[in-house]
Protein backbone atom coordinates (compact mmCIF):
# COMPACT_ATOMS: atom_id res chain seq x y z
CA UNK A 1 0.00 0.00 0.00
CA UNK A 2 1.84 3.40 -1.09
CA UNK A 3 1.63 6.58 1.30
CA UNK A 4 -1.39 7.90 1.72
CA UNK A 5 -3.68 5.56 0.00
CA UNK A 6 -6.33 4.56 2.32
CA UNK A 7 -6.95 0.90 3.45
CA UNK A 8 -9.92 -1.21 2.05
CA UNK A 9 -12.67 -1.23 3.95
CA UNK A 10 -14.19 -5.39 4.73
CA UNK A 11 -16.62 -6.45 6.82
CA UNK A 12 -15.38 -8.04 9.71
CA UNK A 13 -17.22 -11.23 9.06
CA UNK A 14 -15.05 -11.29 5.97
CA UNK A 15 -11.80 -12.30 8.53
CA UNK A 16 -13.55 -13.61 11.26
CA UNK A 17 -11.89 -17.13 12.85
CA UNK A 18 -8.69 -17.71 10.52
CA UNK A 19 -7.18 -20.58 9.08
CA UNK A 20 -6.54 -21.94 12.36
CA UNK A 21 -9.10 -22.21 15.20
CA UNK A 22 -6.83 -22.61 18.31
CA UNK A 23 -3.24 -21.22 17.29
CA UNK A 24 -3.41 -17.82 19.13
CA UNK A 25 -4.74 -19.30 22.16
CA UNK A 26 -1.49 -21.49 21.92
CA UNK A 27 0.64 -18.28 21.39
CA UNK A 28 -1.34 -16.57 24.22
CA UNK A 29 -0.68 -19.38 26.62
CA UNK A 30 3.16 -19.60 25.82
CA UNK A 31 3.36 -16.32 26.15
CA UNK A 32 1.98 -15.82 29.56
CA UNK A 33 4.07 -19.31 31.07
CA UNK A 34 7.20 -17.63 29.15
CA UNK A 35 7.21 -14.10 31.39
CA UNK A 36 5.46 -15.13 34.19
CA UNK A 37 7.85 -18.26 34.89
CA UNK A 38 10.90 -15.36 34.07
CA UNK A 39 10.10 -12.42 36.11
CA UNK A 40 8.28 -14.36 39.18
CA UNK A 41 9.79 -17.84 39.31
CA UNK A 42 13.59 -17.14 37.87
CA UNK A 43 15.35 -15.66 40.58
CA UNK A 44 14.21 -17.61 43.57
CA UNK A 45 16.01 -20.81 44.56
CA UNK A 46 14.03 -23.34 46.78
CA UNK A 47 14.68 -26.70 48.32
CA UNK A 48 12.21 -29.67 48.73
CA UNK A 49 13.36 -32.74 49.77
CA UNK A 50 16.98 -32.06 49.96
CA UNK A 51 17.19 -31.25 45.83
CA UNK A 52 17.82 -27.34 45.32
CA UNK A 53 16.45 -25.63 42.19
CA UNK A 54 15.22 -22.77 40.59
CA UNK A 55 11.44 -22.23 41.42
CA UNK A 56 10.66 -21.14 37.83
CA UNK A 57 11.43 -24.67 36.93
CA UNK A 58 7.99 -26.22 38.32
CA UNK A 59 6.09 -24.01 35.59
CA UNK A 60 9.34 -22.62 32.35
CA UNK A 61 9.27 -26.60 30.74
CA UNK A 62 5.55 -26.16 30.39
CA UNK A 63 6.38 -23.28 27.43
CA UNK A 64 9.08 -25.87 25.79
CA UNK A 65 5.83 -28.40 25.59
CA UNK A 66 3.63 -25.57 24.49
CA UNK A 67 6.75 -25.29 21.61
CA UNK A 68 6.89 -29.11 20.76
CA UNK A 69 3.23 -28.62 20.02
CA UNK A 70 2.98 -25.72 17.93
CA UNK A 71 6.00 -27.52 16.11
CA UNK A 72 3.85 -30.39 15.55
CA UNK A 73 1.17 -29.00 14.91
CA UNK A 74 1.49 -25.65 13.32
CA UNK A 75 5.09 -26.35 12.12
CA UNK A 76 8.27 -24.16 12.46
CA UNK A 77 7.53 -21.14 10.65
CA UNK A 78 4.61 -20.68 13.06
CA UNK A 79 6.31 -21.90 16.09
CA UNK A 80 8.93 -19.08 14.89
CA UNK A 81 6.30 -16.44 15.38
CA UNK A 82 5.53 -17.41 18.56
CA UNK A 83 8.83 -17.19 19.84
CA UNK A 84 9.27 -13.94 18.98
CA UNK A 85 6.16 -12.97 20.11
CA UNK A 86 7.03 -14.23 23.43
CA UNK A 87 10.42 -12.82 23.35
CA UNK A 88 9.11 -9.26 22.51
CA UNK A 89 6.62 -9.83 25.64
CA UNK A 90 9.59 -10.66 27.79
CA UNK A 91 11.60 -7.39 27.23
CA UNK A 92 8.27 -5.62 28.05
CA UNK A 93 7.61 -7.47 31.57
CA UNK A 94 11.33 -6.40 32.15
CA UNK A 95 11.19 -2.67 31.10
CA UNK A 96 7.57 -2.47 33.00
CA UNK A 97 9.59 -3.89 35.95
CA UNK A 98 12.02 -1.34 35.59
CA UNK A 99 10.26 1.50 35.69
CA UNK A 100 7.96 1.08 38.56
CA UNK A 101 11.27 -0.08 40.47
CA UNK A 102 12.85 3.48 39.74
CA UNK A 103 9.91 5.30 40.40
CA UNK A 104 10.29 7.40 43.47
CA UNK A 105 7.91 6.06 46.27
CA UNK A 106 4.97 7.99 47.59
CA UNK A 107 6.15 9.41 51.29
CA UNK A 108 4.92 6.79 53.93
CA UNK A 109 5.06 3.66 51.64
CA UNK A 110 7.21 1.10 52.65
CA UNK A 111 6.99 -1.21 49.72
CA UNK A 112 10.01 -0.01 48.05
CA UNK A 113 12.80 -2.54 49.70
CA UNK A 114 10.31 -5.58 48.93
CA UNK A 115 10.24 -4.33 45.23
CA UNK A 116 13.87 -3.80 45.18
CA UNK A 117 14.39 -7.34 46.52
CA UNK A 118 12.12 -8.89 44.45
CA UNK A 119 12.59 -6.97 40.87
CA UNK A 120 15.71 -5.69 41.65
CA UNK A 121 17.65 -7.92 39.65
CA UNK A 122 15.02 -8.34 36.64
CA UNK A 123 16.90 -6.88 34.18
CA UNK A 124 19.84 -9.49 34.72
CA UNK A 125 17.66 -12.25 34.94
CA UNK A 126 15.69 -11.18 31.86
CA UNK A 127 19.01 -10.39 29.57
CA UNK A 128 19.93 -13.88 30.07
CA UNK A 129 16.91 -15.47 30.04
CA UNK A 130 15.99 -14.08 26.71
CA UNK A 131 19.13 -14.95 25.13
CA UNK A 132 18.86 -18.60 26.43
CA UNK A 133 15.09 -18.71 25.57
CA UNK A 134 15.74 -17.54 22.21
CA UNK A 135 18.66 -20.40 21.20
CA UNK A 136 17.14 -22.96 23.31
CA UNK A 137 12.97 -22.50 21.75
CA UNK A 138 14.44 -22.53 18.66
CA UNK A 139 16.92 -25.32 18.19
CA UNK A 140 14.49 -27.22 20.53
CA UNK A 141 11.58 -26.43 17.61
CA UNK A 142 14.27 -26.98 14.91
CA UNK A 143 15.18 -30.67 16.52
CA UNK A 144 11.92 -31.63 16.38
CA UNK A 145 10.96 -30.58 13.47
CA UNK A 146 13.82 -32.73 11.45
CA UNK A 147 12.91 -35.61 13.90
CA UNK A 148 9.30 -35.22 12.56
CA UNK A 149 10.95 -35.60 9.22
CA UNK A 150 13.75 -38.14 9.80
CA UNK A 151 10.92 -40.47 11.58
CA UNK A 152 7.97 -39.93 9.04
CA UNK A 153 5.92 -38.65 12.30
CA UNK A 154 5.76 -41.15 14.18
CA UNK A 155 6.99 -41.78 17.94
CA UNK A 156 6.03 -38.13 19.04
CA UNK A 157 7.90 -39.03 22.27
CA UNK A 158 11.39 -39.29 20.62
CA UNK A 159 10.77 -35.86 18.77
CA UNK A 160 9.48 -34.26 21.87
CA UNK A 161 12.27 -35.67 24.25
CA UNK A 162 15.09 -35.26 22.51
CA UNK A 163 14.44 -31.88 21.20
CA UNK A 164 13.71 -31.13 25.19
CA UNK A 165 17.10 -31.98 25.78
CA UNK A 166 18.86 -30.32 23.34
CA UNK A 167 17.19 -27.18 23.71
CA UNK A 168 16.63 -27.30 27.57
CA UNK A 169 20.34 -28.31 27.48
CA UNK A 170 21.50 -25.29 25.93
CA UNK A 171 18.94 -23.13 27.44
CA UNK A 172 20.43 -24.02 31.27
CA UNK A 173 23.84 -23.54 30.19
CA UNK A 174 23.49 -20.19 28.76
CA UNK A 175 21.39 -18.65 31.58
CA UNK A 176 22.70 -19.90 34.84
CA UNK A 177 25.82 -18.37 34.17
CA UNK A 178 24.90 -15.32 32.70
CA UNK A 179 21.83 -14.68 35.24
CA UNK A 180 23.77 -15.70 38.62
CA UNK A 181 27.51 -16.02 38.16
CA UNK A 182 28.51 -13.70 40.96
CA UNK A 183 25.81 -13.41 42.55
CA UNK A 184 25.44 -17.24 43.88
CA UNK A 185 28.21 -19.16 44.11
CA UNK A 186 30.17 -21.11 41.36
CA UNK A 187 29.32 -24.38 42.73
CA UNK A 188 25.71 -23.09 43.25
CA UNK A 189 24.97 -22.27 40.26
CA UNK A 190 26.63 -25.24 38.63
CA UNK A 191 24.44 -27.17 40.63
CA UNK A 192 21.30 -25.26 39.99
CA UNK A 193 21.77 -25.49 35.93
CA UNK A 194 22.60 -29.19 35.86
CA UNK A 195 19.68 -29.91 38.49
CA UNK A 196 17.11 -27.51 36.44
CA UNK A 197 18.14 -29.18 32.95
CA UNK A 198 17.54 -32.44 34.51
CA UNK A 199 13.84 -31.70 36.08
CA UNK A 200 13.04 -29.74 32.80
CA UNK A 201 13.69 -33.11 30.50
CA UNK A 202 11.87 -35.49 33.45
CA UNK A 203 9.00 -32.79 33.19
CA UNK A 204 8.93 -33.29 29.47
CA UNK A 205 9.03 -37.15 30.40
CA UNK A 206 6.10 -37.01 32.51
CA UNK A 207 3.95 -34.80 30.62
CA UNK A 208 4.24 -36.92 27.60
CA UNK A 209 0.61 -38.49 28.13
CA UNK A 210 -0.63 -34.41 27.96
CA UNK A 211 1.13 -34.11 24.91
CA UNK A 212 0.15 -36.91 23.21
CA UNK A 213 -3.41 -35.84 24.38
CA UNK A 214 -3.02 -31.95 22.86
CA UNK A 215 -1.02 -32.69 20.06
CA UNK A 216 -4.09 -35.06 18.67
CA UNK A 217 -6.59 -33.18 19.82
CA UNK A 218 -5.20 -30.26 18.01
CA UNK A 219 -4.74 -32.33 14.69
CA UNK A 220 -7.82 -33.62 14.80
CA UNK A 221 -9.58 -29.94 15.59
CA UNK A 222 -7.04 -27.95 13.09
CA UNK A 223 -6.99 -30.66 10.62
CA UNK A 224 -3.76 -30.39 9.49
CA UNK A 225 -0.37 -32.50 10.03
CA UNK A 226 2.89 -29.83 8.82
CA UNK A 227 5.64 -31.32 7.81
CA UNK A 228 8.37 -28.58 7.58
CA UNK A 229 9.84 -30.38 3.97
CA UNK A 230 11.88 -27.28 2.46
CA UNK A 231 11.21 -24.82 5.29
CA UNK A 232 13.61 -22.30 5.87
CA UNK A 233 15.00 -22.62 8.88
CA UNK A 234 16.49 -19.47 9.66
CA UNK A 235 15.26 -17.89 12.70
CA UNK A 236 15.35 -14.04 11.37
CA UNK A 237 12.38 -13.79 9.98
CA UNK A 238 8.80 -14.16 11.03
CA UNK A 239 6.85 -14.70 8.05
CA UNK A 240 5.15 -17.74 7.55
Amino acid sequence: MSEGTQPARINAGQIAGGQFRYYDYVMAAFCVILVLSNVVGAAKVATLGGLTFGAGILFFPLSYVIGDVLTEIYGYARARRVIWAGFGATVFAAVMCWVIVIMPPAPGWQGQDVYEAAFGQVWRIVGASVIAFWAGEFVNSYVLARMKIATGGRHLWSRTIGSTVVGQGIDSLIFYPLAFLGVWSTEQVVMVMVTNWGLKVLWEVVLTPVTYAVVGFLKRREGVDVYDEGTDFTPFRTKV
